[in-house]
Parts: C-alpha cells; structure tokens; sequence
C-alpha cells in the first residue's frame, strides 16, 4: 500500500514524499522548497548539530511555511518545552525521536492539537512489530537505523538498516525511510522496501548540520526518479 496526498492511501505508486530533515539555515530552507521537497523537519534537541533555538526555529518556518509541510522533531521532550516550540514554529507536525510511549505520544497529540510522526528506531524485524501500539497515536510512522551503541543522539548518524525488511509489509499510518539515506541509494532503497517516503538529513550535508543545497536538490530529483521509473515500468 502506497501512501500519496494527505493520508490517502492507493495501490497506485506516485509521487514519493520527501522530507529533508536538520534544516537550519536559511539556504539550507532555500534549497528544499525549491527542490520540492514535501517536509521540513526543524529539530530542537540540544545534543543534535542541527539543534535550533525557538527563535531561529520559529523564523525558518515563517520562510517555508505554505510551500512545505513543518515538522518539529523533539525527544523525549517535556511539555513545556512542547509548548513552547508549538507557540513559536506553529509545525504542521510534530515528530517524537526519543522513546516516547504510545500513551505519551497520543497524550502530546490531543493536548497540543498537532498531529503526531512517531520515529522508530529499527535493527531487525521484531523492532517493526512495535508500530502497531502507536496506530490510535500517531498520523505517521517514520523507520530509522538504530542509534550506534554510546550514541549521544538517536538519529542523524547516517546509519541504515536491512531495507528489505519493510518490503511487504503494510502498516495502518503512512511511513517515511529514514536512516543512512543519500542521493547515490535513494532509488535502491525505495525499491527494496517498498517505502512510499524518505527522510534524510546527513545524507545532504558535507559536514554535520552543514546543510549542502546541490545535494538537497540531487536527493529529492533522485527519489522522485524512482517513483516515476515505477510508474512507467
């Protein structure tokens, strides 16, 4: 099943949805909009290199807004500190990274009124089997590679996993890859695991959080190149 549009599902391979996550410049902001990428992710976690204050938060979101989806990445965050974020960036979404529980996550959804992407951190098959507690919680799942052991942070390492893990499956919210992705295996990773979305964030960058607009707008050209390449096969 093939995820297109706001929470439409079709068996008819689209248009692959593209989120570029850790932007915080403005010509990191630039360069996904113009690339046509569908989220923005905006993350506020001081361990992150791509860590934002509230206020350059809150003025990057101002210069995406209408032109792509904002989404406000924390972890493990208290409420105020969602709040706050919620008040200032005014995202579309929110995403949890951390090990918040479905209880957590749906309470953050109901009390903040934005809707929820839940990330899950993925080594082998038995981590998929946890996506089923966050269906009443969250509107979208996001798969990343599990954080190396001693990790400070629990994504952005550029680590992938097995993709054909997901291949096959179906999953009652749609769900975006993420975790190792580039604009080099983009194409090789949407076919091996059937994603219907992508996520990258070290994957367009020459260094950490130093965000690259070719490489932003190579990623996004490349994952598009697979949807279509599906569409004529």
């Amino acid at each position: 099943m093939i995820w297109r549009g706001e929470g439409a599902i079709s068996p008819v391979p689209m248009s692959i949805q593209v989120k570029i996550c850790g932007i915080n410049s403005v010509e990191s902001a630039d360069a996904a909009v113009r690339a046509g990428a569908d989220f923005a992710g905006l993350v506020f976690f001081p361990a992150s290199p791509r860590n934002l204050t509230r206020e350059q938060g809150a003025s990057l979101a101002e210069r995406m807004r209408g032109r792509a989806r904002l989404v406000a990445l924390m972890v493990d965050a208290k409420d105020e500190e969602i709040a706050a974020v919620v008040k200032a960036v005014r995202p579309d979404f929110l995403q949890f990274h951390g090990s918040e529980s479905p209880e957590r996550v749906g309470a953050a959804r109901s009390q903040f009124g934005v809707p929820v992407i839940k990330a899950m951190a993925i080594a082998d098959s038995s981590d998929l089997a946890r996506a089923a507690s966050y269906a009443d919680a969250a509107e979208m799942f996001l798969f990343d590679a599990k954080a190396p052991a001693n990790a400070a942070r629990p994504g952005g390492h550029g680590a992938a996993f097995d993709w054909q893990l997901l291949r096959g499956r179906s999953f009652s919210r749609p769900w975006l890859l993420a975790g190792g992705l580039d604009a080099d295996n983009v194409v090789r990773a949407i076919k091996s695991s059937d994603a219907p979305g992508v996520d990258v964030s070290s994957g367009v960058e020459t260094a950490p959080g130093v965000k690259s607009a070719q490489m932003i707008s190579d990623f996004v050209a490349a994952a598009r190149s697979a949807s279509y390449a599906e569409t004529r096969a």
